[in-house]
């Protein structure tokens, strides 16, 4: 039997470590990336075409020329750089999974619904497999080419409407656009408010030295030619109306398009089911995390208790010393002779784990068959670790092992 879907509910995938992991690359004290990454995941999908089968998310084409350089992608580099290291800590996943997933994600993070997500994107080695640039939507045109661009992708004219929605959330720049403005007066929070300006306010042409583009009698807020489009279009105008009633529904159908949208490209991914031993050695892990030694044990004969965590790069022996189940450490070292020494993604021990959250039993075991010279990827040794999170027996306890080492 295969999985036709690698879905995120599959065993090599933490996916609310990895929904953790991109929230803070891009919301930080930095800056909130929430819309220009709705935008990569949507500018990396947007470039498909349903006749031929071409462009779309699979890829991560965005990654070399030509595409980089379509004028419609102008500032993408930024929020591609912010996930560098998401993308760093998970080889097991595509850059074009990662770049979608965060879209959706950031939809959720802005208050925005669940979208519907799948992993199973390849990577491209190279531009060659780019679609020709300009495929993207072009913000100075109308309703007829918003039909052509998203009809090339299979959407109708709801669907359209509804995916104009994204214009929720972020604002226009000089600088990458040559448009300037937000949509709504809360760019960072995902609603219908996009939907209840276009309808409620007067939006008139703005006399400026850019490009056409509409203000409100405020003059704050600002509309696009093709946002226009959406109200002066006898077939587009009732859906624009319908989502600035109900923003319910709003959520509902952009959940379902969006996702629809991140999917563009992709085909169906056959991956094995994990053999009896693989799905052993995942059980084998998940009740040495919990210190359930009784489990462990029976477990272990079945299991390849050496196995690492695919997404995580952690063994058993981790999962045991990070909870402090000294039973369990000592039933590992001793019985299953894992290996001390292996580190996780971040460079980490176990002795790293153990020594963080101060377990002093669990220390004291692994101290003894450790290399306590081992630093991780924040160049920290074990007692540097318990150091920085002012653990002072643990302190105590590791430098007394080495001076007695001398």
């Amino acid at each position: 039997p295969e999985l036709i879907k690698l879905g995120m509910t599959h065993p090599i995938v933490n996916a609310e470590a990895l929904k953790s992991e991109i929230r803070a690359a891009v919301i930080n004290h930095k800056a909130n990336a929430c819309p220009i990454t709705v935008r990569l995941a949507w500018h990396a999908s947007g470039t498909y075409n349903k006749a031929t089968g071409t462009g779309g998310s699979n890829g991560a084409g965005m990654r070399f020329e030509p595409e980089s350089t379509d004028g419609a992608n102008a500032g993408l580099s930024i929020v591609r750089d912010l996930l560098k290291p998401v993308i760093a800590n998970h080889p097991e996943l595509s850059t074009a999974d990662i770049w979608t997933y965060a879209g959706a994600c950031a939809v959720e993070f802005a208050g925005g619904p669940k979208i519907p997500h799948s992993l199973g994107r390849l990577d491209a080695p190279n531009g060659s497999y780019c679609p020709p640039n300009g495929l993207l939507p072009d913000a100075t045109q109308g309703a007829d080419h918003l039909r052509e661009v998203f009809g090339r992708m299979g959407f109708d004219d709801r669907a359209i409407v509804c995916l104009s929605g994204a214009h929720t959330l972020g604002r226009c720049h000089l600088v990458r656009s040559g448009f300037d403005g937000p949509w709504t007066r809360n760019p960072l929070k995902f609603d219908n408010h996009y939907f209840k300006n276009l309808i409620y306010l007067e939006w008139t042409p703005k006399k400026w030295d850019g490009p056409l583009q509409y203000e409100d009698p405020t003059g704050d807020l600002m509309m696009l030619p093709t946002d226009i489009a959406l109200i002066t279009d006898p077939k587009f105008r009732p859906f624009v109306e319908m989502y600035a009633k109900d923003q319910e529904l709003f959520f509902k159908d952009f959940a379902e398009d969006f996702g629809r949208l991140i999917s563009l490209g992709t085909c169906p991914v056959k991956v094995p089911r994990p053999s009896s031993q693989q799905q052993a050695s995942a059980d084998f892990r998940e009740a040495a995390m919990h210190g359930s030694l009784g489990p462990v044990q029976k477990l272990a004969s079945s299991a390849d208790v050496h196995e690492l965590e695919l997404n995580s790069g952690r063994s058993a022996l981790h999962k045991a010393a990070f909870w402090g189940h000294e039973g369990t450490v000592e039933f590992l070292i001793n019985t299953c002779k894992l290996n001390p020494n292996v580190q996780d993604h971040h460079g980490d021990t176990a002795l790293h784990d153990a020594a963080r959250f101060g377990h002093r039993k669990v220390v004291a075991l692994l101290a003894e068959v450790t290399d306590r010279s081992i630093k991780n990827k924040d160049g920290k040794t074990a007692l540097e670790v318990a150091q920085q999170y002012d653990q002072g027996q643990i302190v105590a306890y590791l430098s007394q092992v080495e001076k007695s080492r001398l």
